[in-house]
C-alpha cells in the first residue's frame, strides 16, 4: 500500500494516511492569547477539516495523545473535549504534561483516525 502524505513540507505533512489509518497533529493556529478552552476549540475545528480531507469525521477518531502545559487547565480542556465528541465515540487517549514548541501554546493533540475509502 502507498503512503499518502497531505501537503508535505520539509518538516511534516498535514496528515499521513497508510492502510486506511490517518495520523495528524493540531495546535491552535488562530488567537493563541485565549485560554485552553479557546485553543482546544480552534484545534477541534482544524481537526474536523483534517478529518474531512481524508474522508473521515470525528466519530472515526481511534486514539489521541493530548499534550498540555499545565494540568491546572485540564478540567476546562476535558469539558470542551466532551462537548465536542459525539456521544459514544470517545477514542482511547493519553494525556501528557509537556513543554510545547511555542510558549503561547497550551495544548497540542496528535490524532489517529480511520480514513475514508
Amino acid at each position: 500500500m502507498d503512503i499518502q502524505r497531505i501537503n508535505p513540507c520539509p518538516r511534516w505533512s498535514d496528515a499521513t494516511v497508510y492502510n486506511g489509518i490517518a495520523h495528524f497533529v493540531e495546535v491552535a493556529e488562530g488567537d493563541t492569547s485565549t485560554d485552553i478552552v479557546g485553543q482546544a476549540q480552534q484545534i477541534f475545528e482544524q481537526a474536523e477539516a483534517s478529518l474531512a480531507s481524508v474522508g473521515s469525521d470525528k466519530s472515526r477518531i481511534l486514539s489521541v495523545t493530548i499534550y498540555v502545559t499545565d494540568f491546572a487547565n485540564f478540567a476546562g480542556f476535558n469539558a470542551a473535549w466532551e462537548a465536542w465528541l459525539p456521544a459514544g465515540c470517545a477514542p482511547s487517549r493519553a494525556c501528557v504534561k509537556a513543554e510545547l514548541a511555542r510558549p503561547e501554546l497550551l495544548v497540542e493533540i496528535a490524532f489517529v483516525a480511520a480514513a475514508g475509502q
